[in-house]
């Protein structure tokens, strides 16, 4: 009823006041009004219509009014509004979700009066497209400059927009501009300076023609082709709606240009029409025939122009290859070492700089630049999925992208990478298995190698064969937001779990790197982001993230540095730099970026140790080292850096890379040497031979077999801190009260790093919840969320609480974080404790402080993150499985304790490193712990590892008996790291300690 209203009052206006520069066509429609800013549509969010800011953080929003003006184009008032953009921010206008969308069909586009400020910069405008609301539609970009002062009137065909690839919503959407179906518009923001702006009468205006419902396009914009073979080209006819055409579409084409000559194929020149009427969807077939010599050559190409009218041509001209041939570097049989070289030796400056450049996919759109820069490397960041977010549309577009590169010169392929940190979590459907410091509280290597094994199958069954894992970081200090990143908080133990990598690549040697179900790993971050003093972060409001370590050179040897050596001597393929600064005390440096360290990456990476892979850089991180980007580009690539992850300033770092090359400050054997080291692991992954997508393992993505692995290990994280008087495990015969935040949140129990960079709360993956499993072993329990429903006449309570779902610095405690319960959390441990026997799940990626709720609670459980099997945390409950995991990190009293890791000479934590009670045996009688002792020591010299591990296992049951005290504490942490270096004998009398301070 509003919009008609409004529609007639538009209708008025238009013979009053002049609303467009360029007179209008006698049979255009009347502009159709979307905003006129006079207060018709609200400051409102969704799922209201209505108009709302948004930024990257709390001050990126712009601030809007509506500004009554003298010389407002339209009516009286206009929009108005300031912003102070650090990372971006704009605004957007959402039609409400619950009611339909507007169709945009009729008309040529959209138009908007700007007040212009003369400042030369860009403004992005997007439209919204398809979906089911205006925050789940696809987003259609386009942008003006204001080089100009005072009002003027911005009309935007929509022929203008283009699909934006970086930012989309998970979903089924066809990435077709329809405009039946449209949402609304945004507008974003400059960054850099403070500025205003004021806007006024936005509207749809001019009458569509064909070319907007119409389209010419090509089934591929590369067709690549042997010597000698016919290239096929299809150009289909689609239409919006699928409608028939209503007058004719022609198309003229040619062969002509390129880099084949004439000898190469027979020239193709024609014309052919589709009729009015003809149906969307029809197909014509152009074919180009090349011809065969007996000359060994790289790729050659043959563009094949077409020439559209009555439709929208397609975006790009297709282009014919003809196939690299005979060339020594294309001979699989060749050792990998000459295949290398041979290539290297052809490669041009910027084709090695090419090599040495990853950007994002949605950067880099349908990928026209993979061949433009001869890209080496593509990668999607956390939550950068294809639409649909199917295994079968990761595929697809990794293919698309790999094609892109067969327009190469010598058709290297690409190697695409994301961070598949505990499955393949960006991938709806897949395996979500527990965080890394859930499968360090198994204590189980062997479980760590097949959750690298389940992860590398889903992944290369998607097309990607390169994996951002595993994190080897230490953890020093739980207010870090990347602690459940690592497998815990002493070297050892991380050194204990770098059996990942063989689950992830196969044999040391790399031959397995071939597969359908290996990928190539990445041991990151080194060295000492673990490490990092809470405070030192400089980055937005970071507390301790991308902060400082600053260590002794002992420290940084024993603590930090050793997991790497192992991971060297496992054959992993990279390495990533941390974005942390490594202050090494004694050393004179003082803290240098460690995409900077040349000592530590060149010296100690590849130097002592041996690495023979290739060096990634983190999401642009070197654009975190003092100086401008040239130098930045210089400093990292000599400091050993071989591929920079220029996500979205790909072109930039070539160009950089390229200049800096050409004036000798960077060599031309470390371009060489960094480009080997690419080369070399994308021979290995066998990628020459193989570039496309291998989905015969497709099956296996979220198959039973691979949940079952990740039930286990769910299972086996299950850190047993307390159980007073045996209420755990839970017997079926038990009437079952539940409640708390996460007994039933897919989302929360997954944790960060799941679908989106940050993760997030709700049912956003296919599992089982804590709760959903607890109800196939007691079908009548109660749940209550809150703990609001009656408490009377149960057997036991369980409460499981905990954190919510955050990603590296935006998780550091002092950055809107903390580690203590939510105050809903705590009332419901508190209402259900004070009614019965209770249990109480901690569901997070680092310990909570509890301290001042231990005493009303019976059975106290470290949960950890176990991704999408709760099955697993059930059968711990109920006793299908025993309690068997032990803390990978310190569980402190208080914040004020923070850091407290296991060795410190002050050590008096809620439950020491290694704490684990058990409901897997009896526990030995405390007599027989000396002779434990002995046999321990008889173990660790007879090189008996299984029986010493058991020995010490069974010593530590005793000792838990006691509780946790002061004086038990530390002895008992330091047995457990003794156990895992092998030394039984010295765990047990470290033990034999603790017993006797307890």
């Amino acid at each position: 009823m509003r919009r008609t209203a409004l529609l007639a009052s538009a209708t008025l206006l238009a013979a009053l006041v002049p609303l467009s520069t360029a007179a209008r066509a006698a049979d255009d429609p009347a502009p159709t009004p979307v905003d006129r800013f006079e207060g018709e549509v609200p400051f409102a969010a969704q799922p209201a219509e209505g108009i709302f800011t948004w930024g990257g953080d709390s001050d990126d929003p712009p601030a809007l009014a509506l500004t009554a003006r003298p010389d407002a184009p339209e009516g009286e008032k206009v929009l108005t509004g300031t912003y102070d953009i650090s990372g971006y921010g704009g605004f957007t206008h959402d039609y409400a979700a619950a009611e339909p969308a507007h169709d945009w069909s009729g008309h040529q586009g959209i138009r908007f009066w700007w007040d212009g400020r003369g400042n030369g910069k860009k403004i992005a405008f997007e439209i919204k497209d398809g979906g089911a609301h205006g925050e789940a539609s696809e987003l259609w970009t386009t942008s003006f400059t204001d080089d100009f002062t005072g009002w003027k009137q911005i009309e935007i065909p929509f022929t203008d927009f283009a699909y934006r690839t970086d930012y989309q919503p998970v979903g089924g959407i066809d990435q077709v501009l329809g405009l039946t179906q449209m949402w609304g518009y945004a507008l974003t923001l400059p960054v850099g300076s403070p500025g205003d702006f004021a806007m006024d009468g936005v509207e749809l205006y001019g009458r569509a023609d064909q070319s907007l419902r119409a389209a010419v396009t090509t089934d591929a914009a590369v067709h690549p082709v042997d010597e000698g073979g016919t290239a096929t080209v299809k150009v289909t006819l689609a239409t919006t709606g699928s409608a028939p055409v209503d007058e004719p579409v022609t198309v003229a084409y040619e062969t002509a240009g390129g880099t084949a000559s004439a000898s190469d194929y027979t020239a193709v020149k024609g014309e052919f029409t589709f009729p009015a009427g003809t149906a969307s969807g029809t197909t014509r077939t152009i074919r180009v025939h090349t011809l065969k010599d007996k000359t060994a050559e790289s790729a050659e190409t043959i563009p094949l122009k077409l020439t559209v009218t009555g439709a929208k041509p397609p975006a790009e001209t297709p282009q014919v290859v003809i196939d690299a041939h005979g060339l020594p570097y294309l001979n699989a049989k060749l050792p990998v070492k000459k295949r290398v070289a041979d290539l290297l030796s052809r490669m041009s400056l910027a084709e090695k700089a090419g090599q040495m450049t990853q950007a994002e996919r949605g950067a880099v759109g349908t990928g026209a630049d993979v061949a433009a820069y001869d890209l080496g490397s593509l990668l999607s960041g956390g939550g950068s999925t294809p639409t649909p977010n199917t295994a079968e549309a990761w595929a697809r577009m990794i293919d698309g992208f790999q094609l892109r590169a067969q327009a190469t010169r010598f058709q290297i392929p690409l190697i695409y990478g994301v961070d598949a940190v505990h499955g393949h979590n960006n991938l709806v459907g897949a395996t979500v298995l527990p965080h890394n410091i859930g499968i360090g509280a198994t204590r189980d290597p062997q479980l760590a190698y097949q959750a690298g094994a389940v992860t590398a199958a889903e992944v290369r069954a998607t097309g990607i064969p390169w994996d951002f894992a595993p994190c080897l970081c230490v953890t020093r200090d739980e207010r870090w937001g990347r602690s459940y990143e690592s497998f815990g908080e002493d070297p050892a133990l991380v050194e204990s779990m770098a059996t990942v990598i063989q689950g992830l690549q196969g044999a040391p040697d790399g031959k397995d790197l071939k597969r359908d179900d290996k990928v190539l790993a990445t041991a990151k971050h080194f060295v000492g982001d673990g490490g990092t003093e809470y405070g030192s972060s400089t980055t937005g409001s970071y507390t301790i993230d991308q902060g400082v370590t600053k260590v002794t050179r002992e420290q940084l040897e024993a603590v930090h540095l050793a997991p790497y050596q192992d991971a060297v001597d496992r054959g992993v393929g990279t390495v990533m730099p941390s974005y942390s600064s490594l202050d090494v005390l004694g050393d004179g440096q003082g803290p240098v970026k460690m995409h900077a360290r040349a000592d530590m990456i060149n010296g100690v990476l590849k130097g002592r140790m041996g690495f023979d892979g290739f060096v990634i850089s983190d999401w642009n991180g070197i654009d975190q080292i003092p100086g401008d980007y040239t130098s930045d580009v210089r400093t990292s690539v000599n400091a050993g850096v071989d591929m920079v992850m220029a996500p979205y300033s790909y072109k930039e770092f070539h160009s950089a890379l390229v200049a800096e090359a050409t004036a000798g400050r960077i060599t031309g054997a470390r371009i060489d040497d960094a480009v080997s080291r690419v080369l070399t692991q994308k021979f290995k992954l066998g990628l020459f031979e193989k570039p496309y997508a291998d989905t015969s393992g497709a099956d296996g993505i979220g198959s039973a077999a691979h949940r079952a692995v990740a039930r286990k290990a769910a299972a086996e994280s299950q850190v047993l801190l307390k159980n007073a008087g045996g209420v755990l495990p839970l017997k079926k015969s038990q009437k079952v009260y539940v409640a708390g935040s996460n007994a039933d949140d897919i989302g929360n129990q997954a944790g960060g790093w799941t679908v989106t960079w940050q993760g997030s709360s709700g049912d956003i993956v296919p599992g089982t919840t804590i709760l959903e499993a607890m109800r196939e072993n007691t079908p009548g329990l109660t749940y209550s969320k809150d703990a609001s429903a009656p408490t009377d006449g149960y057997d036991v309570g369980v409460v499981v609480v905990g954190e919510t779902p955050y990603a590296e610095g935006v998780g550091d405690v002092g950055n809107g974080n903390d580690l203590v319960l939510s105050p809903a959390d705590k009332a419901a441990v508190d209402t259900v404790c004070a009614a019965m026997k209770c249990a109480v799940l901690v569901v997070s990626g680092r310990p909570q402080l509890i301290g001042d709720q231990l005493g009303s609670i019976d059975a106290l459980v470290a949960s950890w993150l176990p991704g999408t099997e709760g099955g697993g945390v059930a059968d711990v409950l109920y006793g299908k499985r025993p309690f068997t995991g032990q803390l990978p990190v310190t569980w402190p009293r208080s914040e004020a304790q923070l850091p407290i890791n296991v060795g410190d000479t002050a050590y008096d934590p809620q439950f020491p490193y290694g704490w684990g009670l058990t409901t897997l045996t009896k526990i030995p009688d405390a007599g027989t712990l000396k002779a434990l002792g002995v046999a321990a020591t008889l173990a660790e010299r007879t090189g008996s590892d299984e029986a010493g591990r058991a020995i010490v296992g069974k010593a530590r049951l005793i000792v838990q008996q006691k509780g946790v005290g002061a004086g038990l504490a530390k002895p008992f942490a330091e047995a457990d790291h003794l156990l895992l270096t092998g030394r039984y004998g010295k765990a047990v009398q470290k033990l034999i300690e603790a017993y006797k301070a307890g």
